[in-house]
């Protein structure tokens, strides 16, 4: 990084999102040490200009920020922090200092993804993706043919629970075969935005 902490007399702001929801968490400010201290505890360490001393959130609530990336913005003078937080982020008790929600559950499906891709990536013994992918593409692909024929005798015939157990199967089946395939379920968003008129 190269950032320019000079412009705006030694601090820079830093936005703060959550990595799953893509919800704006927060607006702090860095210099050079926090930064630094970010980097090496993997939680988001500001520097307070009320307290004129390094603070790392949650240093006292718990409510940790959990560092997933840091990137810098095009004029080298501002950070945008992806996140997993510990609870609430407002001193006030609400998710964020905007006072909304930090919901956004259709971003599961990406965080999924991800976990399934680490799960290939890693292999790690006793896990059921783990397994799928061992067994290979023809029994990933059937799979998904079994949870579709068990969603739709769930919809024709069953219950609104059933339903809605099965057609997650289908869901996590289909994002197992996808990340097999090299693609991701966000190439599905893709190929469905390209038909939408």
């Amino acid at each position: 990084m190269s950032l320019d902490f000079n412009k705006q007399g030694g601090l820079i702001p830093a936005i703060i999102q959550d990595s799953i929801t893509n919800k704006v968490l927060m607006l702090g400010y860095m210099n050079e040490e926090s930064l630094a201290k970010t980097k090496e505890l993997g939680k988001v360490t500001f520097y307070s200009r009320s307290k004129n001393r390094l603070w790392t959130k949650g240093e006292e609530s718990g409510n940790f920020l959990h560092v997933v990336s840091i990137a810098e913005d095009c004029d080298n003078d501002t950070l945008l922090i992806k996140v997993n937080p510990v609870g609430p982020v407002c001193h006030t008790g609400a998710d964020t200092c905007f006072f909304e929600n930090n919901v956004e559950d259709i971003m599961f499906l990406k965080f999924l993804q991800d976990f399934i891709d680490k799960r290939k990536q890693e292999m790690p013994e006793g896990s059921y993706t783990t397994s799928l992918f061992k067994k290979g593409i023809n029994r990933m692909a059937q799979k998904v043919g079994e949870e579709a024929v068990e969603t739709v005798i769930e919809a024709t015939n069953g219950t609104d629970e059933g339903f809605l157990y099965e057609a997650s199967d289908l869901i996590y089946h289909l994002i197992v075969l996808l990340s097999s395939k090299g693609y991701r379920i966000e190439d599905l968003a893709n190929e469905l935005k390209k038909r939408h008129k």
